[in-house]
């Protein structure tokens, strides 16, 4: 009986050791995923969070996803970028919402006018579970899976020529986000806007053809736009978002437990890079004032004037359109949610 149980045991323990090698040879012949990340700016929030969250995957799925960051534009412009992600040929995009207005036009809600004061609230409205719930959901019916929301950084103005008092907006031909929201704005500020891609924006400047551009900071400073221009307005009117969007065809092609991997950590990441983003903003400011460029404030009455110009364009653009309005409302509840 002992000999018995002892012949049981060691083929017990085969056993147990086949599975393991077999489970084993099965994981090492796992297909390996490419994630493509793709983003318009580098050295900012944006590039850096893709970069943080390819590197989590990579760790967390066992290198089972690899991924590739391509920051700067580097896979085309970025309705090249968008259409990318939606067919399939790049995995991820991490860009302003503003620009997927295209597909969806409640894409631009989180750049209204007047929504955020400070990186504590746009961090805040970021992270709120009704704007969320609504922002990842847009775009799934036209290839895209939305993981992250967060926000980068303020929006101001960079100029040809300096832009010292809300006056000197009259006449310029600015550039902004696809956004009908920033249209309407500096419309209102007597400027005649164009929707651009960042990449097309400082041979525009250095040529003549546009007066100024509405963008960030961080990627004013990281693309070296000091050579085109040293002026930058700190008109704080508006925040930069960006989303974090994955190619649906890719996400629906891979094991479930991957899925779960970059749902994570696209999300957490979204949250605990915030501090970071603040780091690269300061960073971004003394960047430019060391490559000799200037940033200037409007005198106070004049920016509170600029605001309020500005601050009621969600409103009275959405109010004749429901899905609009709805979306416009679950980002100034958020505001309000957030003071």
């Amino acid at each position: 009986m002992n000999f018995a149980r002892g012949k049981l045991a060691v083929a017990a323990a085969a056993s147990v050791l086949t599975l393991t090698f077999a489970s084993g040879a099965a994981r090492a012949d796992d297909p390996t995923f490419v994630m493509k990340i793709t983003t318009p700016t580098l050295n900012a929030a944006l590039d850096q969070y893709a970069r943080v969250f390819g590197d989590a995957v990579e760790k967390d799925s066992g290198g089972r996803i690899k991924a590739e960051v391509y920051p700067a534009s580097q896979l085309g412009a970025i309705p090249r970028q968008i259409e990318g992600t939606q067919f399939g040929a790049i995995q991820c995009a991490v860009i302003p919402p503003e620009f997927f207005v295209g597909i969806d036009e409640r894409f631009e809600v989180l750049a209204a006018p007047g929504l955020v004061t400070s990186s504590a609230e746009g961090q805040k409205i970021a992270g709120d579970p009704e704007v969320l719930k609504f922002y990842l959901g847009l775009g799934a019916n036209k290839g895209l899976h939305g993981v992250a929301v967060a926000f980068a950084e303020p929006s101001e103005v960079i100029s040809k020529d300096a832009i010292r008092h809300l006056d000197d907006f009259k006449g310029k031909k600015i550039r902004i986000f696809a956004s009908e929201f920033q249209s309407a704005a500096f419309k209102r500020l007597g400027t005649t806007p164009v929707a651009m891609s960042p990449s097309d924006v400082m041979i525009a400047i250095q040529q003549g053809s546009l007066d100024a551009s509405v963008a960030g900071v961080q990627l004013l400073s990281g693309l070296h736009f000091y050579d085109a221009s040293k002026y930058i307005t700190m008109t704080n009117h508006a925040a930069i978002f960006y989303v974090v969007e994955l190619s649906k065809k890719w996400y629906d092609s891979l094991p479930a437990d991957l899925q779960q991997i970059l749902d994570r950590d696209a999300a957490s990441i979204a949250i605990s890079f915030n501090p970071r983003a603040i780091e690269i903003e300061n960073a971004a400011v003394k960047k430019w004032t060391d490559a000799g460029g200037e940033l200037i404030n409007l005198p106070a009455d004049e920016q509170a004037e600029m605001i309020k110009t500005m601050s009621s364009v969600g409103a009275e653009i959405s109010k004749d359109k429901p899905a609009l309005a709805e979306a416009f409302k679950i980002v100034t509840d958020a505001a309000q949610r957030g003071h």
